[in-house]
């Protein structure tokens, strides 16, 4: 579904990627694992368009959307939720998942797919009146995945989505996760609870100071010495 091939992206003179590939197919959860800074955030801001590649290759479904703008690759079916939420504080949970469907106008399906994002998340529609502002950490990291659902996305990019969270809560929305998987979305996630990642994903790429330096299942790199060491907290 998705082929990042060598790509080298800056942020002025410093570059943050360097020669990065990888691959999801439709259906899978891919997970990046690696230490703040490596690189994370800024795949997934650069898949989104929201980053322009120096160079390389970023393939969606057979076709590029290298250096496409944002709204553009939404519309072709790529969703992403930013790390740290970014809901609209002083708009309604239900103005703020409208916003999501912007770029769609089929009345009917956006109907249903508000009815589908409360179902998945019933504290949503609770609060759907409520200004988001006012929501705990929790409930705006559910809207600001509900809000990306409602673009119906094929690929979902999760950017951190247990940051801050309650462990009771960080469970509830890795179960909505798989459930969101379940449904047909396939996810690329940014996490830095990476057993959590691993419990959930299919595979995983890890990714240091811009590169990515093993990947494989999430077998085979929860069995890994060397990940264990860095990112699970095991010896």
């Amino acid at each position: 579904m998705l082929k990042v091939n060598d790509i080298n992206v800056y942020y002025g003179n410093i570059q943050a990627l360097k020669g990065v590939s990888l691959e999801i197919n439709s259906g899978e959860i891919v997970t990046l694992i690696g230490a703040n800074g490596a690189g994370k955030s800024t795949l997934l801001k650069t898949i989104s368009g929201l980053l322009k590649p120096k160079q390389g290759q970023i393939l969606y479904q057979g076709q590029s959307v290298t250096g496409k703008q944002a709204q553009t690759i939404v519309k072709q079916g790529i969703s992403h939720v930013p790390e740290g939420r970014r809901v609209f504080a002083n708009m309604s949970v239900e103005e703020n998942l409208e916003l999501g469907a912007y770029v769609r106008n089929d009345k009917l399906g956006i109907q249903q797919d508000f009815e589908k994002v409360y179902q998945l998340f019933p504290r949503l529609h609770e609060r759907r009146k409520q200004q988001s502002g006012t929501l705990s950490g929790g409930e705006q990291q559910m809207l600001a995945m509900g809000r990306a659902l409602m673009a119906r996305p094929k690929l979902l990019l999760l950017d951190e989505p247990s940051m801050g969270l309650a462990p009771l809560l960080v469970k509830t929305i890795f179960k909505i996760i798989g459930e969101i998987n379940k449904d047909g979305t396939t996810i690329l996630l940014v996490e830095q609870n990476a057993n959590m990642a691993l419990s959930i994903a299919d595979r995983a790429y890890v990714i240091e100071t811009g590169r990515v330096v093993t990947s494989g299942t999430s077998a085979e790199l929860d069995a890994s010495d060397q990940v264990k060491k860095a990112y699970l907290g095991g010896h």
